[in-house]
């Protein structure tokens, strides 16, 4: 492990050196994950780039990559059950296809179609689904932290093992929403873990800006929280750090706090330009800690991994994305009537009246 100080919410916990090897006196991570993981990531990796692409050429309105930020979500989604929750902030969407959602359903939401579990009814980005736990997020900074603490509150009132998973970033941190959630999860000793992806730049705001404490994770400290800054670019270390709050939490140790350090390789949204606010230089000498090529050094070490089964796999996600990406353009726009949809759990009668009107009308067609 390396560390720059003794104290875990301000040294950087490692497990991958610069050849590839790990840490001997970490718990060794199964190989069955560790290719599983590679696979995720490279599947949302090779999904942002067609998705860009898509965005370029007008296919679908926006889109937010998570380029170089792959290993926290990645791991966060291998670490947690099937009964657990996630609360998201902008780049932990992809969990939800490692926990199952389909791929089909998933690239909808960026369409908006009528095959979009969410009805078209959300920005692009902002994905979501009740059948893997995880909960819709707000382009609002911080709201999700005290809904996390609060599902997780819930969970422990009613006495079952459930945690929860609640994200954010270095800007949330600006917010009260991050200082109540944590000092209401210490105060009750809810199962909750908070995790701050510091991707070090909060749109166009350096982390600078955001705080004069030595790390973001020492502000747990305040709180009675445990805290932990850990390499967000290495995946064992995010995964053994995760694993360890995740069952402290579900043991009933209550919650942690972790700040994974990482960087955002691309630009924020398709709708930003990082050329504006911050060099070149800072990308590249990022980008040589790409937490993909670490994890695939690993493999490599481990022998477990070379140049035709990465061949292969690059083959196997492009047909997969392509074949998913043909299906969801064929469908259509929600139908008109789903817009009573999920108002009322019950259909009270002056919407269903509007409903009736609505549908003894056609829809106008145009050009377009």
């Amino acid at each position: 492990m390396t560390s720059l100080s003794t104290d875990p919410d301000l040294g950087l916990f490692t497990v991958l050196r610069d050849d590839g090897s790990a840490d001997p006196s970490q718990p060794a991570i199964p190989v069955s994950v560790l290719v599983r993981a590679y696979r995720e990531m490279k599947r949302l990796r090779v999904l942002d780039a067609r998705m860009m692409l898509l965005q370029r050429q007008g296919r679908i309105g926006f889109y937010g990559t998570c380029t170089g930020q792959e290993a926290t979500p990645i791991a966060s989604a291998l670490v947690i059950e099937k009964d657990d929750w996630v609360f998201q902030a902008l780049r932990e969407s992809s969990m939800m296809l490692v926990r199952g959602f389909p791929l089909t359903r998933y690239i909808a939401q960026i369409f908006g179609n009528a095959h979009d579990v969410l009805k078209g009814r959300m920005q692009p980005s902002h994905m979501a689904s009740r059948s893997v736990n995880q909960v819709s997020w707000s382009s609002c900074i911080g709201p999700q932290i005290p809904q996390a603490v609060g599902a997780a509150w819930a969970a422990k009132m009613r006495g079952d093992k459930t945690v929860v998973l609640g994200f954010l970033g270095d800007g949330a941190t600006s917010q009260p929403d991050f200082h109540n959630g944590l000092n209401f999860a210490a105060v009750f000793r809810v199962p909750c873990v908070v995790v701050c992806q510091n991707n070090h730049w909060a749109i166009s705001v350096p982390a600078s800006r955001q705080s004069a404490s030595a790390t973001f994770a020492v502000k747990g400290r305040a709180y009675g929280v445990p805290s932990y800054r850990v390499d967000g670019n290495d995946f064992l270390a995010v995964y053994t750090a995760l694993r360890r709050a995740v069952d402290h939490a579900r043991s009933g140790g209550g919650p942690t706090f972790v700040e994974c350090v990482t960087y955002r390789v691309g630009a924020h949204s398709s709708s930003d330009d990082p050329t504006r606010y911050r060099s070149q230089e800072e990308v590249e000498a990022w980008m040589r800690k790409d937490p993909f090529l670490r994890l695939r050094r690993h493999l490599d070490h481990l022998g477990v991994w070379n140049d035709a089964l990465e061949e292969e796999l690059e083959k196997e996600l492009n047909a997969e994305i392509g074949a998913a990406i043909s299906e969801v353009e064929a469908h259509g726009p929600p139908p008109r009537e789903s817009i009573f949809d999920d108002v009322y759990a019950d259909l009270p009668w002056h919407l269903a009246e509007q409903r009736a009107d609505l549908l003894r009308h056609e829809p106008v067609k145009t050009d377009h």
